[in-house]
């Protein structure tokens, strides 16, 4: 059976963009939705006023109201709700472990411009054994902010090192909407440049250019094969995290990877998932991959 699209609610406006994410893809994929609650993730004020006993019966209100919500609009898919009693960030975790995919919404600290994502979804994302997939409210059910003719999926590519487990959920994920794949290939300067202090000259740049052009063609050529009907379209540009970000406008969503790591030291994101996640202008799904 093909594990349930799973998606994090705690009755927040971010959270409910989520679910009805969550309720599209799920649909696509044949699968039914799942929505999640870890307890005591509550918003809506009662967890300040309930004694401990009652907090479960608020969380289980909530999870019904989100999925009535839900049922009403997509009454075609099968909607199943849970209550897991763990902090958010751990519940969530282990609760992806029997879906296919994690949407959480983005829950963005107020007064930072940018910071568009917040310490949970940024947590989950960086651990989750699973893709997750941050929305923010106004992402749900808008399609493409440009009314592109054709939906598009961006996937960040790092030609020099491609992984075939972010690659293939890009795919797939095409061909789900019956979207084009948008390569997008950023590249920096050679650190010889650096080091020296000046800049490449025109020929040079172009020298450059055309070769990480000739890395990234290399690194699709395989899954072009397997995906014959779908359409590629490869952008090679100075600078991975601009390029992500800028081409996100009206896209149907973006991918980038995140590797995984053996233990819970360091930064589990990477800078240009975490760059993407804060302010690209779609959909951000982060894969895990080895």
């Amino acid at each position: 059976m093909t594990p349930a699209v799973l998606a994090g609610v705690d009755g927040s406006p971010e959270s409910t963009a989520a679910a009805h994410w969550a309720a599209e893809e799920a649909l696509r994929r044949g699968v039914p939705l799942r929505l999640l609650h870890a307890w005591p993730w509550l918003t809506d004020g009662r967890a300040a006023f309930a004694g401990p006993e009652e907090l479960p019966v608020a969380a289980q209100r909530m999870l019904a109201a989100a999925a009535e919500d839900v049922q009403s609009r997509y009454p075609d898919l099968t909607v199943r709700t849970d209550v897991v009693l763990d902090a958010a960030v751990d519940g969530m975790v282990a609760a992806a472990e029997d879906a296919g995919l994690l949407v959480l919404g983005s829950r963005g600290l107020g007064g930072f411009t940018g910071l568009l994502v917040g310490s949970v979804s940024m947590a989950v994302a960086g651990r989750a054994a699973v893709p997750v997939v941050v929305v923010r409210p106004t992402e749900a059910g808008a399609g493409p902010a440009d009314e592109r003719e054709v939906p598009e999926v961006l996937v960040g590519v790092d030609a020099t090192a491609p992984d075939d487990a972010v690659l293939d959920f890009a795919f797939h994920e095409a061909a789900l909407r019956g979207a084009r794949i948008r390569a997008v290939h950023g590249w920096d300067l050679p650190p010889a440049f650096a080091v020296v202090g000046f800049l490449p000259s025109g020929v040079e740049m172009a020298q450059l250019q055309a070769a990480e052009e000739k890395s990234l063609a290399a690194a699709l050529a395989a899954h072009r094969e397997r995906h014959p009907d779908t359409e590629v379209v490869e952008h090679v540009r100075l600078g991975a995290a601009r390029t992500l970000v800028e081409d996100s406008a009206g896209a149907a969503l973006v991918v980038v990877g995140r590797r995984r790591r053996p233990h819970d030291l360091g930064p589990r994101l990477g800078r240009i998932a975490h760059a993407v996640l804060h302010h690209a202008q779609a959909p951000v799904a982060v894969v895990p991959h080895d």
